[in-house]
This record gives structure tokens, sequence and C-alpha cells, in this order.
């Protein structure tokens, strides 16, 4: 009888029995767990592990050993054992200043650095060396089916009322309504400022200016008899010699009914890309491109782009910039231009440089917008940045606006058209004053010239208008705001973090404060429609005075504590609360939001909300920024505005009446070309080769080295 079999017995028959070969189940090494309590990594914790502070720290160290081998080399050419003159200091700050060999020098003088800044209506380029820069309209001009004053049925600017028969109404009627009784508000209010100031104001000065202007008829003066007649851009005598292009000054001066028709473009609006009047951004770019390249070859006479590599650039940025502006620059300066080296510098920033302000609160002032920012120390206050979409153009279109309004002789001046928009610009800058002495019924006179027309001259008389029009800065409703937002982030889109996809343009709590006042529901809205907006700015541009966080820093006018002991604890000290206000919800507007809302507000308010986040409730700091209101920029130039200014200031905020000062640029220095000279003082200055990107570097890390070379948080 057998047995039976145990399972084992059966499997080791069939073939089926494990056993241990001894192998691995796979060849893929094993890795043991990480002790979470006890572990360590270097990676991109030493500057040597980093491409950008790595290549910094080797040419330091090269620079010192050429100064050391050129210090050897001059004891052993002397003749004497005594030591040469000069004190050798072995430091890093003394190899960085001296810079062995030829590029020190040039350094030093600036022969081989270009400073670029961009603005809205105006380009200034020029070497560091040099001591004022080269100004040109930032405007280019191309070969279209019509110009700008064709376009869209020959809409006049400012755009006036048209009846049903289309013709225009009388003056007081062109601009509607609600421009006469906010023009005629105006009027009334400067008379009683006028008059208890002690000021004499005569009953019917509206009378005789809009009498006169209304019956005094124009003079023709022949080409010959005109010594100033104006010499016009010749394009050729046929079109197929018409250049695609004309940049510069050139541009401004083509007739308007050129054949072939040149259309005017600006590719800046705003402080922004002008988005409107393009149809892609690839165009968009090469107009910014063209205008700069021209302006370098024939304002600095750099013809050879090949020669372009020797060469440093310093661009200067806005204080609240675009992240997609600044790397389409530099990709356009490393790749188009062949710049060696680049490096950026901000607007209030280079402001003060060229000013020579250890702190201040820099108002800039330009054609189309307004930055406010404090700087403290070389480095802007990132939550104090401020960007007005206002300035001096909106000043000449309402100052037409009211001359029209009072009679202007002559009534079709239209600013699309290049000759009227010159024209416009001239008698902004003649007439224009903020100084209550200079007001009265003035006689003035101006010569129009036009291409293939008689020299005209016209005799017209002013009152209030030219002190009304820059007032408007302060009152900017009376500012038309209407066009401002079209075609906003209708070819380029916000830049978007590379991980979690967040919007990751610079903010600033005070823009974001201004916003919040104009626009009280932008917090909880994820967009907001072309009504809404309307609405939003008409309730922040009203007559009354807007609430700013400056308010809340004290209730009383004059502070209560003396200098260095502490303030009484009260709804007037800033305490908690208030760094929950500055650091709350303000920055967490959305960023359609702030698309979509217009930043406008009176000038001395925004000065304010400014203020209140760059000293964050320091009293000290307030006072230092009062006290350091440095205006800039070609809108500030009208007569008698700084002074204006600081009474209204102080009127708003008696209790700093002591505090208040308002500062100017040097006065061998254009108020306009301040911010370049302060960039062409930073690019000639030693410290700045940490921010210097170099073209291998460029090449290898791309737009990602500007987190490592800009000075602020980029």
């Amino acid at each position: 009888m057998v047995g039976k079999k145990s399972g084992k017995a059966l499997l080791r028959e069939e073939g089926l029995e494990r056993t241990d070969n001894n192998m691995d189940l796979t060849t893929w090494p094993a890795v043991n767990m990480i002790n979470q309590k006890n572990y360590y990594t270097e990676y991109l914790k030493r500057d040597d592990q980093i491409l950008p502070l790595r290549l910094l720290q080797e040419e330091r160290r090269n620079r010192l050993t050429a100064s050391a081998k050129d210090r050897d080399r001059a004891l052993a050419r002397a003749k004497s054992n005594e030591p040469p003159d000069v004190e050798m200091d072995m430091d890093e700050d003394a190899g960085i200043d001296e810079m062995g060999g030829g590029s020190g020098d040039q350094d030093a003088s600036g022969i081989k650095v270009v400073v670029i800044h961009p603005g809205s209506q105006s380009l200034r380029v020029g070497l560091a060396s040099d001591p004022l820069p080269k100004t040109v309209p930032m405007v280019i001009a191309r070969r279209w089916k019509c110009n700008e004053s064709e376009e869209f049925g020959g809409e006049p600017r400012p755009k006036r009322i048209r009846l049903d028969d289309g013709s225009i109404p009388e003056p007081e009627k062109m601009f509607g309504p609600e421009f006469g009784s906010q023009y005629n508000a105006m009027c009334a209010e400067l008379k009683i400022h006028m008059r208890a100031n002690k000021r004499r104001v005569l009953p019917n000065s509206k009378e005789l200016v809009v009498n006169y202007n209304s019956r005094t008829p124009h003079e023709e003066i022949s080409e010959h008899n005109d010594p100033m007649r104006i010499d016009w851009t010749e394009i050729g005598s046929s079109p197929e010699e018409a250049p695609d292009y004309i940049t510069g000054k050139e541009a401004l001066r083509i007739p308007d009914d050129s054949e072939p028709r040149y259309k005017l473009f600006w590719p800046l609006q705003r402080g922004w890309y002008n988005e409107h009047e393009y149809r892609n951004k690839t165009l968009l770019f090469e107009d910014i491109s063209i205008i700069i390249e021209e302006a370098i070859k024939q304002q600095l006479n750099l013809h050879k782009k090949k020669d372009w590599a020797q060469y440093g650039c310093v661009f200067v940025i806005p204080d609240l910039y675009e992240r997609q502006y600044v790397i389409q620059v530099l990709e356009m300066l490393m790749r188009d231009f062949g710049f060696g080296r680049v490096c950026f510098i901000q607007e209030s920033l280079a402001a003060t440089f060229g000013a020579g302000y250890v702190l201040a609160c820099v108002v800039d002032i330009g054609a189309q917008k307004t930055s406010i920012c404090c700087v403290e120390e070389g480095m802007c206050i990132e939550n104090s940045r401020v960007n007005l979409k206002m300035g001096g153009a909106d000043v000449t279109d309402v100052f037409m606006k009211m001359m029209l309004y009072d009679h202007f002789p002559y009534a079709d001046i239209n600013l699309k058209r290049r000759y009227d928009y010159l024209l416009a610009e001239e008698l902004k800058i003649k007439y224009c004053t903020m100084n209550e002495t200079d007001i009265s019924v003035q006689f003035c006179e101006f010569h129009l010239r036009a291409p293939n027309q008689k020299t005209r001259k016209y005799l017209f008389k002013t009152y209030d208008e030219v002190i009304l029009a820059p007032r408007g800065l302060f009152e900017p409703s009376i500012f038309d705001h209407s066009d401002k937002l079209r075609g906003r982030r209708r070819l380029i889109g916000r830049s978007e973090d590379l991980y979690d996809g967040s919007p990751n343009d610079p903010t600033s709590a005070a823009q974001s404060a201004i916003i919040k006042l104009i626009n009280p529901q932008a917090d909880s809205q994820d967009s907001t429609s072309n009504g809404d907006t309307n609405h939003a700015f008409a309730a922040s541009t009203s007559s009354r005075p807007l609430p700013t966080l400056f308010d809340r820093f004290n209730d009383s006018d004059m502070p209560n504590s003396a200098l260095g002991s502490p303030a009484p604890e009260g709804d007037g000290t800033p305490g908690p609360a208030m760094d929950g206000l500055l650091n709350g919800t303000l920055n967490t507007l959305g960023s359609s939001v702030r698309d979509d809302v217009l930043p406008v507000m009176a000038l001395d308010d925004a000065i304010f909300t400014s203020i209140a986040h760059g000293a964050r409730g320091d009293e000290k700091k307030t006072h230092d920024f009062l006290g350091a209101v440095m205006v800039i920029g070609g809108g500030s130039q009208v007569p008698g505005f700084h002074t204006f200014l600081e009474e209204r200031m102080k009127q708003r905020k008696p209790g700093y009446v002591k505090h208040i000062t308002i500062g100017t640029a040097p006065r061998e220095l254009d108020p306009q070309g301040v911010m370049w000279k302060g960039a062409s003082v930073f690019g000639k200055l030693s410290v700045t080769n940490d921010s210097w990107i170099g073209r291998m570097e460029y090449d290898r890390l791309g737009a990602r080295l500007l987190a490592y070379k800009c000075m602020w948080s980029f």
C-alpha cells in the first residue's frame, strides 16, 4: 500500500516547486528611506552654484589679479625703492573700481554706454558721457491707405457733438452740457479764490474775450514773407520712391495730403503698449525696435550694428512695470541690437540719481501718465508706487476745449492733424500758467502754418483758460477718459507664473488702494464692464475730494505728540488695524479688475496715498517724504505749478505745513531729462557691475537672469 504524498512532493514532481536561485527580483538598486529628522542639501545654496553669481566672482577675481600685476609692474619700473604715490589697497571694492586694463576708464567716462529712456511721446537717448540727451518723438509714420485725421470719418479731436442734421452747435454746446457745467463751476471757484486773495476780478472778462474772439478775422501771409516758415518732409516725387516708414521729427512734418498717405503710430501710450492701433504684436514690437534703432544711428552716429557689441546699454523702465515689457526689451537689446551687456533701472530711482536726492517722493508728470514713488536709500518702496493715466496731453486737450468754448478764432482745429497738434502744444507751453497774478484778459497771437497753404495769423484773447487747464490735474473729471482703456489686453496677455498660472506682474498697495477708492466693489468683481468702468470713474472724479489713506494716519490736523515722544492712543494713531488695511485686501485685487479700472485721481490725493504706504505709519518718515517731494517731467513745467501744488497740499494737511516742501530738479538740468541723467550716472558707477547682464549669461539662462540681476524683486 502506497502512502499519501504531500503537497510539496506533488509540486516537486510536477516541476512547480518554488526554489531560491539567489537572484534578485530586479537589477534596479534599492534606495533606503530618507531620515526625515536629519537630512540636508546644498543645492542652489552657495553662490558658486548659480551661474550669474559665479561669473561675477570670477570677474572680480580677475580684476584683482590684473590690478595686483599692474602694481607690481609699476613698482619694478620705479627708479627708487620708494613706493609710488598711489596707495595700495587690495580690498575687493578697490579692485572693482580700478578695473585693470582700459575698460575701467571707459566705464568711468561712459563713452561705451548707451542710455535709453522711452516714453509715450518722446524718446531720450545718448551716451552716458553726454551732458544732455538727444530727444526725438516716439513715433513712426508708415505708408497707409489714409492718415490718422481721415480715419473714422474724419472725426476731429477734441470730439464735437453734432446735431441731427450733421452740423456742429454753437461753441457753448459743442462739448455737451456736462463739460459746460463743470467748466463754469471751475470758473466760479477761481473767481471766489481770487477775490479772497484780494485779486482784481473784472465782472465782464468773459464777455470781452468771447466778443473779441468771435469777431476778429485772421490775416493771410504769403510764404516768402514768413521768416519762420516750416520745411516739410519730402517723401519723393513718385509713390514708388517713397520710403516704407519715417521716424523722428521728420514723421511729424509729413504733409497730411501726401501721396502716398502716411499714418502716425505711437507704439507706447499711457505707459502701456498701444494695442488699439496695431493688428498684431509682431508689428508693435518691430516699430519700437525701429524707432530706437534709428535714433541710435542718427543721433549717436553709431551706424554699424556690428560695433554695438562693444557698448553697454542702460534702459530706463517704469516703476510699476509689466514683466512682458521688460522681457521683450531685454530680448530686443540682446538679440536685435547685439549690445555687449544690458542693465535696467527704474524711473524714480534714476530721478534721485540725477537730482542727487537720497530720500524723496518722486512725482513724474509725463505726457500721458503720472508716476509717483517714494525712494529711500537707493531703493524704490514697492508699496508706494502709483501710476495715473493722465498727463500733459490731457492738459493740451482740455485747454483746446476751453479755448473753443470761448469762441477760439481757429474753430476747425483738429489735434489729429499733425500741424494742429504741434500748434496746440506750442500754445500750451507759451500761455498756460498757474500764477493767479497773471490772470487777466491777455492779448495773444499765433501763426498757423499748414503744408501747401498760406500762413495765417490769428489774434485772440484769453482769460482764465490758461490756469484752469493745468488745474485739471487736480480735478481730473474735466479730462476725457473714454478711449484710454480701448484695446487693452487685445494683443498681449498678462504675465503668468510658470507653476501655478497666477498673474505675477508687480503690484502696489498704493495703486490697489486708488483702484479700490475708484471702484469700492473692485475686490469682489472678477471683471468690470465698460459701463461699470465709466460709473466707477465718475465716482472717483467727482467734485468732492476723495478720502485717502493718508487721512487715517491722523484725524486731527496737527500731531499732538512732540518729536521723540509717543503719540497718544486713539483713532488717529496707526496701529494693527491700519497695518491690516495696508497689508490686507488692497493687494488681492484680481488682475482683470486692475486692467478694467482706469487709475485716475487728483494729483495731491495720489501723493498723500503714496507717502502713506511708503512711510507705513512712521511719523518721521512721513515728515521726510513730505519735505522731499520732487516734481519733474514735462507736465510740471507750467509756470507756478510747484508753488500751487505746495499751497494745495498745505491746505489739505494744515498739520504738516512746516514739513511740506516741493523740490525741483537742479537748475542746469531740464526736468524732462532728470531720469535720463540719473541713468547715465548709474551706468558709470562701478557698483552697477552686479546689474549688468552679459551676452553669455543671457544665451544660457535667458530672461531668468532678471531675478538675479535686477536691483529689485523681479
